[in-house]
């Protein structure tokens, strides 16, 4: 194996390396970093330190190193090509002891933790749902990478709810998602139609690849449907085959696919609903949504840091139908000096 290709792991505490002489002294680190688009990154720092000499445990007690509420950035890749995976805080610490070893598990996420603290409730008035989001945002001190929406909305209300989960249920009526990239909220359309970042071959790249097509959650049309009392109107937004936001790269969604069993619709009942402009954006959000659900698996690699939630890979190698662009929506970094560098994840796609 050439020097390019060794694994190489940098941990980075309060802005400042991991001293050599304190790496000398933990006997051995296992890392782990797992992205989740739908919940907080977190990391893992598996530590064995026991003192032969002094028969006692290194690091279980230093506030220095492995305080709560610390810094911490993880960087994985290789030689000179390293790449920041994780920016956080520690947030738990699990020491095991036996009669002659200990073993220090430091745990920790990003700093989307601080939007699950806490049930607020407040209301917003006159406003769009990226203003909330940039609210939400300085409240918790977050930068922001967002992007406008346009509609209006007369009265919203976070009805105890934590920040994130409120975020997220604005997010999936419109089509977006919400996640926390090192100190940056970012609430966006979901860019699964986005430039691939990289491509995986099986026989090159991939240790392990297992794709699931399923016709079960996929329907023709979804209909959504409100009422406005003031006109005393009812309101509809539909959406179906043509109203995908993307194909991937293929030629046949799920939704397109299912009409060989029959025309089939899913209703769904939502009283907030103002306008008949708002119940079409909410169908086409949640007809997106159920189209990615159309192939879903996960996947292994040799590790890769540029394998991120919210990409855009290809895969290559695995047939006809199951080779092409994928959504990632999780992903493992998992590494040790005995064992390496892999990169588990998982992915969506709404077409073959």
């Amino acid at each position: 194996m050439t020097k390019s290709l060794v694994p190489v792991a940098r941990i980075i505490i309060n802005d400042n390396p991991l001293p050599i002489d304190v790496r000398s002294k933990t006997g051995s680190i296992r890392i782990k970093v797992s992205e989740d688009l739908e919940a907080p990154a977190m990391f893992t720092l598996e530590i064995s330190g026991w003192d032969l000499i002094q028969k006692k445990a290194n690091w279980i007690d230093n506030d220095e190193y492995f305080g709560l509420g610390n810094k911490i950035e993880i960087q994985l890749g290789y030689q000179n090509n390293q790449e920041s995976l994780i920016v956080g805080e520690i947030t738990g610490l699990e020491p095991e002891f036996t009669s002659d070893e200990a073993i220090l598990t430091v745990r920790g996420h990003n700093y989307s933790h601080r939007l699950l603290r806490g049930n607020p409730t407040q209301t917003f008035t006159n406003t769009q749902d990226s203003k909330i989001a940039e609210k939400i945002a300085e409240q918790q001190k977050l930068e922001t990478n967002i992007e406008a929406t346009k509609e209006t909305l007369d009265y919203v209300i976070q009805s105890n709810q934590s920040d994130l989960d409120f975020l997220q249920s604005r997010a999936e009526r419109i089509g977006y998602e919400v996640f926390v990239e090192n100190k940056t909220l970012n609430f966006r359309p979901v860019q699964e139609d986005s430039q691939t970042i990289l491509t995986l071959d099986i026989k090159e790249d991939l240790i392990q690849f297992s794709p699931r097509l399923s016709t079960m959650e996929q329907v023709g049309q979804i209909e959504v449907r409100s009422w406005n009392p003031l006109e005393k109107k009812r309101l509809i937004g539909k959406a179906g085959v043509g109203d995908e936001k993307t194909t991937m790269g293929g030629k046949t969604s799920g939704a397109k696919a299912v009409k060989i069993f029959g025309q089939t619709s899913y209703i769904y009942l939502n009283s907030s609903i103002k306008t008949e402009q708002e119940a079409k954006k909410v169908a086409e959000a949640l007809f997106n949504k159920m189209t990615r659900s159309y192939i879903t698996g996960e996947g292994t690699c040799i590790g890769n840091p540029k394998l991120r939630v919210g990409k855009v890979i290809e895969i290559t190698g695995v047939g006809e139908r199951f080779s092409g662009s994928y959504y990632v929506t999780e992903t493992t970094h998992s590494y040790s000096e005995s064992e390496g560098y892999q990169t588990e994840f998982s992915f969506k796609r709404n077409a073959t």
